[in-house]
């Protein structure tokens, strides 16, 4: 006889077997049960500890986790009842909008309160007082020399304009052209800070490589190149580590710390104070970071919390411990008295109608200032008049001259001989002289002149500037004080992942590199009176060169 189940037919066969099926499994079902509680159930393999580096690993994945959910959770529109293309649903995309751009404003919003740096670890060691960091162009071709020391000038298609090279280039030559990768680690393992990097230094001090990075999320990563090697790290991971499993930990000692909700754009070292590291943000504020106390307070930024007005440049006056001067994504120029509130400034002028990606003081005659814009130019100012004018509120610079560029000039550097170096995206990198200036007066040129004396490049340097959107803006940046005056070198990042060293009237010195190098060191910065050289790279990783 056949039974009808849910419009089919099922035979008495079928269903008797179904149900004896259905009774195995619970039979069995509550033996495992009475195995389990009597201690004789089979027991499930238990898993081996973790090694260092899957800890680091699952806490960082925690923390992304964390961060994913820091903000308001979507809900599913179908499970809450609400029709497609209704005003209910239209009104619930409009609150999650505005939930999210709520979210980002809050994020973005910069911290007026001071940081110290015990609470502002992101990754690495703590900050610890007692001083362990303080005591022709073409395509990238990545890994392709343009360079090599065996080049002369004269002999190998180098400019024939150029002197030929003498006893003491070639043995700057040779000198910097042995410098070798730091030997405590690759540089893959040198991750100084989290996101990408925008603006790198090292500590004034001679004693030691500390290098120091701003990245694109706000965070100062230090690195103290004189720390332990790798082998005293490895047999000190032995003794820890059973298993032996030590990958991780050959990683440097690095800290990171988050000083700003945006991009540091930029640093400085005090003239004064070593001790006194400046760091502007896109936040549109300034910190002056205390090395010595571990503690960042705010030294500028605008009384409006929601102001948007990103912040370029800073740089202290060498000739005036209290005067701040700092540039803006808007094109505009500050100064700041560093006696007076965070939010007052001295002078606020708009120098471009563009973006100033970078300026310069003369380190010798400070008021001169030489700036960089997307608006093609670099033009020399002279600030005495602002400084001499303070009570006058339609004040303005005093424009020296200017140069325009084919395509927008990134960065203008001062040496310490007054040549300014600039990088354009038009492929190439321009030596300026700045004609000397009477101490004492001001020139009769003024800002509203139509037509400013022109400052012609004496030496121009091709070289490949197509960074695109993932590389940051190459910039070419001068030795503070290099040990030969007559001597002025600079960097600059290479497309082919290189660091490339230049003369003033641009002869090539060195092209660093080496096989650990598998990423563009973009932003490089050499240090002020010492043979070292970093590089940092789109991933928060540094290149070292000693």
């Amino acid at each position: 006889m056949a039974i009808k189940k849910g419009g089919n037919e099922v035979s008495e066969y079928e269903q008797a077997r179904q149900e004896k099926i259905a009774k195995n499994q619970q039979l069995l079902q509550q033996l495992q049960l009475d195995a389990q509680q009597t201690g004789i159930g089979a027991k499930s393999r238990s898993k081996p500890p973790p090694t260092a580096g899957q800890k680091r690993k699952r806490a960082a994945d925690r923390v992304k986790k964390e961060e994913a959910d820091a903000g308001p959770r979507r809900t599913s529109a179908r499970l809450q009842g609400i029709v497609a293309d209704s005003e209910v649903a239209r009104q619930k995309n409009e609150a999650d909008a505005e939930a999210s751009r709520e979210q980002e404003r809050v994020r973005r919003q910069r911290v007026s309160d001071d940081i110290n740096l015990v609470d502002a670890v992101v990754s690495g060691r703590t900050w610890n007082k007692a001083g362990n960091w303080l005591s022709a162009v073409g395509p990238a071709n990545p890994g392709e020399r343009t360079f090599s020391i065996s080049a002369r000038d004269n002999d190998d298609g180098e400019d024939s304009t150029h002197a030929p090279a003498d006893e003491e280039l070639q043995e700057v030559r040779e000198r910097m052209s042995r410098m070798q990768l730091w030997e405590g680690a690759e540089p893959n393992r040198i991750k100084i800070t989290p996101e990408r990097i925008y603006s790198l230094a090292f500590h004034p001090t001679p004693d030691k490589a500390v290098v120091f990075a701003g990245d694109k999320l706000g965070n100062l990563g230090l690195f103290d190149a004189s720390q332990t090697s790798p082998e005293t790290v490895k047999h000190e991971a032995d003794d820890a580590d059973e298993d032996g499993d030590v990958g991780d930990d050959l990683d440097p000692a690095i800290s990171t710390f988050k000083l700003h909700t945006r991009t540091i754009s930029a640093f400085h070292f005090a003239p004064h104070d070593p001790n006194a590291l400046y760091t502007a943000s896109y936040d549109s504020s300034i910190r002056h970071l205390d090395l010595t106390a571990g503690q960042a307070t705010e030294a500028y930024a605008p009384a409006d919390r929601g102001a948007d007005a990103a912040i370029s440049g800073v740089e202290i006056s060498p000739t005036d411990p209290h005067l701040l001067h700092f540039t803006t994504l808007d094109g505009a120029f500050g100064l700041h008295d560093l006696r007076t509130p965070a939010h007052e400034t001295t002078h606020h002028l708009q120098l471009s109608e563009k973006k100033i990606g970078g300026f310069t003081l003369h380190p010798l005659q400070p008021h001169l200032l030489a700036t960089a814009s997307l608006d093609r130019t670099l033009k020399v100012w002279d600030l005495r008049t602002l400084t001499t004018s303070r009570s006058k509120k339609t004040a303005s610079p005093t424009l020296l001259g200017e140069h325009t560029s084919k395509l927008s000039v990134s960065h203008a550097a001062f040496n310490s001989a007054g040549q300014i170096a600039t990088t354009s995206y038009d492929d190439t990198i321009k030596i300026h002289t700045v004609p000397p200036t009477n101490p004492t007066t001001t020139t009769t040129t003024s800002s509203d002149d139509e037509n400013p004396p022109d400052l012609p490049p004496q030496t121009l340097i091709p070289h490949n500037n197509q960074t695109g959107r993932w590389v940051t803006i190459l910039r070419a940046q001068w030795q503070a004080h290099p040990p030969t005056p007559k001597l002025q070198r600079f960097v600059i990042g290479n497309m082919n992942r290189f660091v490339d060293v230049y003369t003033a009237d641009g002869r090539q010195l060195a092209q660093l590199g080496g096989e650990g190098v598998t990423a563009v060191p973009a932003v490089a910065r050499m240090h002020d009176s010492q043979e070292w050289v970093a590089g940092g790279t789109a991933s928060g990783k540094c290149c070292l060169w000693m």
